[in-house]
């Protein structure tokens, strides 16, 4: 029940957030698709701990994502920098590692931080082994045993 109503406030706030008007017409019909789509969902057996994780929002909302934010604008500088050096300083690299997370759901965290972060994207994921194509050998070096692999652990574990 708590992953039915936490659902149903996230589709509320998120069609709230889209909608941009507040008549109280719209607002009831709204909260009436909200409700809808929360209860087909329900019915279909999709809300569940892996599809709507809020066992892992409070430590990722307030630790995991601002971290991530300011990875990402590190990595778009880099990779800024590299593309419009007149050497153009890049060396494409797959690179295979093996992650420490354990669940599924942190894999597809892990595996999407990666990916969002420029300059590199994971290409495919084993249950044991990721394999990242990076922008340069010291993005594919940087990736084995790295901060974002810790911290998503850690997110994990619920340290």
């Amino acid at each position: 029940m708590l992953h039915a109503s936490s659902v149903l406030v996230f589709l509320y706030g998120f069609w709230l957030l889209l909608s941009g008007y507040f008549s109280a017409f719209l607002l009831v019909a709204g909260a009436g698709c909200a409700l809808a789509v929360m209860l087909f969902s329900r019915r279909m057996g999709i809300i569940d701990r892996e599809g709507h994780p809020i066992h892992l929002s409070r430590r990722a909302l307030f630790s995991y994502w601002p971290w991530l934010a300011v990875e990402i604008v590190k990595s778009a500088w880099d990779v800024t920098r590299r593309i419009l050096h007149p050497r153009m300083p890049i060396s494409p690299t797959l690179a295979r590692f093996k992650p420490s997370q354990r669940t599924d759901i942190g894999l597809v965290v892990h595996a999407n931080s990666i990916t969002l972060t420029p300059g590199t994207i994971t290409v495919e994921i084993g249950r044991g082994e990721f394999l990242v194509h990076a922008l340069s050998e010291e993005g594919a070096a940087s990736l084995a045993g790295s901060e974002m692999d810790r911290r998503v652990t850690d997110m994990e574990a619920g340290k």
